[in-house]
């Protein structure tokens, strides 16, 4: 009887590192000319290719942030704790929802992101029939497309920012913490509390380089309806992308100048010089 073929055994056996590197050698991978320009950026350039596709790790890569990025969208809101934390460092703080009662809603009906719910607004209508006062500026923080945006970059900037606005003689209202919220939410607030100026902070839509980045809206004198083009954006905000200080420096030279110039959005610029 014939000795079984010890070379067609169906049993795994271990590469070698000489095999592995045979076999990436026989990959065939070509890098791309631009390869240097990936020291300046996180976005997904200069990828290279094996074959005519993308190498097997830069596409499980892109796979991973996908999948990180869809997760950022449905991760939990915590508003109970975000208001614990801001009261820890001082700041009065308003827990609102939006007319979105579940997070299917918020995403399949944006508008309803967009207007408090009965309760939410009767609650700040008294707070503010208390108070007896407006306001220079509201702030108002909300998950949008990110809570995790949120959780990690809000509080940073909001304590760079307040106690410059309060130095220089500003009065600031409670802090709004906003469930389910679209920017277009802060305009209600803010006119409700009777601000000239509301600045949300809000959760970014999530995307393959950064699933946590944080945007802030400002917006002058702020009503229901007011246009989108009425609003500046300051985007990107995370430790890899703009700095709490950047963007706390942009924000703070915006609302001096909206409130100089009475408006705010298209017709209001950053015209500081840019530092050499």
């Amino acid at each position: 009887m014939p000795e079984p073929d010890e070379s067609s055994s169906s049993e795994p056996t271990e590469l070698k590192a000489s095999d592995e590197t045979e076999l990436e050698e026989t990959e065939q991978f070509v890098t791309n000319p631009w390869q240097a320009l990936r020291r300046f950026t996180p976005a997904r350039i200069a990828l290279g290719r094996s074959g005519h596709s993308l190498p097997t790790h830069r596409l499980l890569e892109f796979q991973l942030a996908h999948a990180q990025a869809r997760d950022a969208v449905f991760s939990p809101f915590d508003p109970p704790l975000l208001c614990q934390e801001l009261r820890e460092e001082g700041y009065e703080a308003i827990e609102v929802a939006s007319q979105a009662v579940n997070r299917e809603l918020f995403l399949r009906q944006p508008d309803m992101g967009r207007r408090l719910d009965s309760k939410s607004r009767q609650k700040l209508e008294d707070y503010a029939t208390h108070s007896g006062k407006g306001y220079d500026a509201v702030f108002v923080l909300g998950e949008g497309l990110s809570a995790q945006a949120v959780h990690d970059n809000a509080l940073p900037v909001l304590k760079l920012v307040t106690p410059v606005l309060i130095e220089e003689g500003w009065s600031i209202g409670p802090v709004v913490v906003a469930r389910q919220s679209r920017v277009a939410l802060g305009d209600e607030i803010g006119q409700v509390l009777g601000a000239k100026q509301v600045a949300i902070l809000i959760g970014e839509r999530p995307g393959l380089s950064a699933a946590a980045s944080l945007g802030i809206y400002l917006t002058y004198d702020p009503y229901v309806g007011r246009l989108e083009a009425e609003r500046n954006c300051i985007s990107n905000i995370h430790p890899q992308g703009s700095s709490y200080s950047t963007a706390a420096s942009t924000l703070l030279y915006l609302m001096a100048e909206a409130r100089r110039l009475k408006r705010s959005g298209v017709t209001l610029k950053d015209e500081r010089e840019l530092d050499e």
